[in-house]
């Protein structure tokens, strides 16, 4: 996005097409190739995106077009990433946890 654009909590898939510069149908199409990508709809039935999306939207298409992944290249790579992001996520509690244990620790010897 320019600097200068207001950031939005929602965009409309009309709005996702010019951000990202992909038209409307492959936006469509993505939604039943790529799990990780579900906008929601509002009342009227209409897709809208969030920062989220479009952010993975974006990585899609880097895998796609720029790194010439095949769908399902790019669908198994996006996978390996969200695993690995779980992970993290995983040892970043785990540390939390081990801080607290020391400081308990740290408390009793003190």
């Amino acid at each position: 996005m320019q600097s200068g654009e207001i950031k939005k909590l929602y965009y409309s898939i009309s709005e996702v097409s010019r951000i990202t510069g992909l038209k409307q149908h492959v936006l469509r199409y993505w939604e039943t190739e790529f799990p990780g990508l579900k906008p929601t709809k509002n009342r009227a039935g209409n897709r809208i995106y969030r920062e989220r999306d479009i952010k993975y939207l974006r990585r899609i298409k880097d895998l796609l077009y720029n790194q010439k992944y095949t769908i399902e290249g790019a669908r198994r790579k996006l996978k390996e990433e969200e695993e690995l992001d779980k992970k993290k996520g995983n040892i970043k509690e785990k540390i939390k946890e081990i801080r607290k244990e020391l400081k308990d620790v740290l408390d009793i010897l003190s």
